[in-house]
């Protein structure tokens, strides 16, 4: 995890990562809300980025997102953060926000798989597999692994035709050499109790924090309408699109992300 140092002003925000990536994907966002006083930490998932471990040994979907749920808990009392979460973080958002809606001013999901209350959680990818062709994932590579042949460990790694055709291609092409170096595989929480529970995710939590969605308008790999119809299962979802932003917006267009975040918590934060 990387913390922000200095004065305690301005807003406090948690940043999750998506799929194969990690706390790194938030240098540029990161740098520029503590540049304007914010209070920032970019937090690393179970078994991703600069976090010990192998995608394999992580037992649930809970415990890839225990990072931020201690996080939420281990806030001041009376202090309330805004969480953005990416693509896949959304999930881990949607869990916080189930466990902790009480220091959570207000949820963004950024390009992000946005589940339903009383739905699975899963429902967000056997929607986007209906909608997908095949031959999508190009070089990603999908192993299965693990020593019990009863309950076999699939993990997801992206491959770089992939990121650089569906998820990079309007952002920096430094930015996609450093992810190229930096992605490590992600387990697919097929069988996880978490993920196919349908009374995981309440209207009465999850449903009762505010909300927004930032559509990336030049996304290749859900497209906005797909991002807008996972906001339109969740009634009362502010939407805001992001022009010239790939599926990865904080290297696409990181300063009107920025500020478009800024905005946002402007909104939402009660002072």
């Amino acid at each position: 995890m990387e913390s922000a140092t200095g004065e305690e002003r301005g807003h406090r925000f948690l940043l999750v990562h998506g799929v194969c990536h990690g706390a790194w994907c938030w240098y540029r966002v990161a740098t520029i809300l503590r540049s304007a006083g914010h209070r920032v930490d970019a937090l690393d998932m179970a078994s991703c980025g600069a976090s010990p471990g192998r995608a394999v040994e992580v037992g649930s979907f809970e415990e890839y997102s225990r990072p931020l749920l201690d996080e939420l808990a281990a806030l001041p009392p009376g202090e309330k953060a805004v969480l953005v979460g990416h693509s896949y973080g959304g999930q881990s958002l949607a869990l916080a926000i189930q466990a902790h809606p009480d220091r959570i001013a207000v949820a963004v999901f950024a390009s992000a798989a946005m589940p339903v209350a009383g739905k699975p959680m899963k429902f967000v990818s056997e929607q986007f597999a209906q909608e997908r062709g095949p031959g999508f994932f190009k070089d990603c590579v999908i192993e299965t692994a693990g020593d019990d042949p009863r309950r076999p460990c699939k993990t997801f790694l992206l491959g770089p035709e992939y990121m650089a055709e569906k998820l990079y291609q309007l952002s920096p092409p430094e930015d996609l050499t450093l992810a190229t170096m930096l992605v490590r595989p992600s387990r697919q929480f097929v069988d996880d109790a978490t993920m196919n529970g349908e009374g995981v995710l309440t209207a009465e939590r999850y449903g009762a924090v505010s909300r927004v969605y930032i559509v990336a308008e030049e996304d290749a790999s859900w497209s906005p309408e797909f991002q807008r119809r996972m906001a339109s299962w969740n009634p009362g979802t502010e939407v805001r699109g992001l022009e010239g932003a790939d599926h990865m917006p904080m290297f696409s267009k990181p300063r009107e992300f920025s500020d478009l975040l800024v905005e946002i918590a402007n909104k939402y934060v009660q002072v």
